[in-house]
């Protein structure tokens, strides 16, 4: 069995876990989600916390076991905390505008990029470069950051494009002066 699966998802006040034809919804006061889960693994709700557990022997019933219990946590934290994703802008005229729910980002092409954001993400700019992200589903948090990062990646010579705020940019010598 999966070692993380056997521990139980505490649930904080005001979240609430419905089980219901192999979907787990989770509300809190952020919003609401859904998940369908594999019928080998067996949700059961109790005193303020959802126990998982495995019914298989099988490599994959294992698996979802551990599986199923990290995206119930997400979804619980999400729903009562949620989740913030920091980029930053680096280069010369490289910034970001943001108006609504959309993003302009000149990155150095001879063309600005307009970017529409998921009306769920909350997005604020904090001076040109930095970029702020919040919604309470981790997945769609990381499918959007991971798509704005991709329209100018870090380049590994002088570190500019679009990066975590977290991540490290590890440079490369150039050429060397031949004599």
């Amino acid at each position: 069995m999966s070692r993380l699966g056997n521990k139980p998802v505490e649930l904080p006040s005001g979240v609430e876990v419905t089980l219901r034809d192999n979907v787990m919804t989770v509300k809190g006061p952020k919003g609401t989600l859904t998940q369908s889960y594999s019928a080998d693994v067996k949700l059961t709700v109790e005193n303020n916390q959802v126990v998982l557990e495995g019914s298989g022997e099988s490599r994959q019933a294992k698996a979802n076991h551990g599986l199923y219990r990290s995206l119930l946590n997400n979804m619980v934290v999400g729903v009562s905390k949620g989740f913030v994703k920091d980029l930053v802008l680096e280069g010369i005229g490289y910034r970001v505008v943001a108006s609504g729910n959309k993003l302009v980002f000149s990155l150095g092409f001879c063309h600005v990029i307009d970017y529409y954001v998921h009306p769920e993400i909350k997005v604020s700019v904090d001076g040109n470069t930095k970029l702020k992200l919040e919604c309470y589903d981790k997945q769609l948090l990381g499918q959007v950051a991971a798509e704005i990062r991709s329209l100018r990646k870090p380049e590994p010579y002088k570190g500019k494009g679009i990066r975590y705020s977290d991540e490290v940019i590890r440079k490369k010598i150039g050429k060397a002066a031949s004599k």
